[in-house]
């Protein structure tokens, strides 16, 4: 029987930027967040050899391209096993927009080949199998609150941030990665501060600032909760207060300036926090009720900026919600 699987998307709270490393990628500090938005993938095993991957989205390649393709591939061989791979991808997510989709999907079919084929994969060759098909992939074998180092790959599970509300905003601009980084390197030459080989204090300065905003909020200034402490809203007021920021934004934001704007409108709307999600083109915004959220994406659909109200999600929801139960109807 096929197995359909939730794939979640990600936001990045804060993105550092590092020197370029001798395998061709730049070394990363980010968090990764999971949201409650999600395609839906159904996976498939029947007799015979090959697979395939199907999505009504044109913009989503079908071939060895794929990253669902990809690591079908490789679940079969590492399993020692054969048979006729179907993927089916419902698209609601979009397509290069820095919510990781594509590789949300990739670990969805990972996990969905496991339960269909009745086998399952050891942790560590889960994550070896991610991160050979892509930077983004490891963190959604974790969910929640999780720290990408190295290029994206090595990841560790942090304490969950509470769920939030969050509005995220797609205009619908598909931005590459690639050219991204491509674009940040030229703007470093350029300006004469090409980020030093080892990069340490870039580096140890994002990391001291995440430190000290996942600590800051959990006592005041007495040592001790205060009565009414909230500790989603107090993380909220750190976050700001620490300054963690994207890096992409300095190279997306001159080039798109729509995807700025859409920022400003957030921030005008009433959110507590608002960056760039990878290097976009999806900006999010973190709120301090569902109500203004809601509100908030209301506005910004309004005035014609695809936007939609959600919630952080914390690890235990993610693996809870991941699959569909039998009486929700899937087809």
């Amino acid at each position: 029987m096929p197995v359909a699987v939730r794939s979640f998307a990600k936001i990045n709270i804060g993105l550092r930027i590092g020197p370029l490393r001798g395998d061709g990628f730049h070394e990363l500090r980010t968090i990764y967040q999971t949201v409650m938005l999600s395609d839906l993938v159904r996976v498939d095993v029947t007799r015979g050899v090959g697979i395939d991957v199907y999505c009504k989205d044109s913009r989503v390649p079908g071939d060895e391209t794929n990253t669902c393709w990809r690591i079908a591939d490789r679940v079969l061989r590492t399993l020692k096993t054969r048979g006729k791979v179907r993927i089916t991808i419902e698209k609601k997510l979009p397509v290069q927009g820095g919510l990781g989709g594509a590789s949300s999907n990739a670990v969805a079919t990972l996990l969905g080949l496991e339960r269909v084929l009745k086998q399952q994969l050891p942790a560590e060759e889960r994550l070896r199998i991610a991160a050979e098909v892509g930077s983004d992939l490891p963190l959604f074998l974790i969910g929640g609150t999780v720290l990408g180092t190295g290029r994206g790959e090595q990841v560790y599970p942090l304490e969950d941030l509470p769920g939030v509300p969050c509005v995220i905003a797609t205009l619908g601009t598909a931005v590459s990665t690639p050219a991204a980084f491509a674009e940040w390197d030229n703007k470093t030459k350029e300006s004469g501060k090409l980020t030093p080989v080892n990069g340490s204090d870039k580096m140890n300065g994002f990391s001291r600032s995440v430190y000290e905003w996942l600590n800051g909020s959990r006592f005041s200034a007495t040592g001790v909760p205060g009565r009414n402490w909230d500790r989603a809203e107090a993380l909220l007021l750190d976050l700001v207060r620490t300054g963690i920021e994207n890096d992409f934004e300095s190279v997306i934001f001159p080039k798109y300036p729509a995807i700025r704007e859409v920022k400003r409108a957030l921030e005008r709307l009433g959110a507590k926090y608002v960056s760039l999600s990878g290097s976009g083109s999806a900006v999010y915004g973190l709120f301090d009720t569902p109500e203004t959220a809601t509100k908030a994406a209301k506005t910004l659909n309004d005035n014609d900026v695809p936007a939609q109200a959600t919630s952080t999600l914390t690890r235990s929801e993610y693996w809870k919600e991941m699959f569909p139960g039998k009486a929700e109807k899937i087809a």
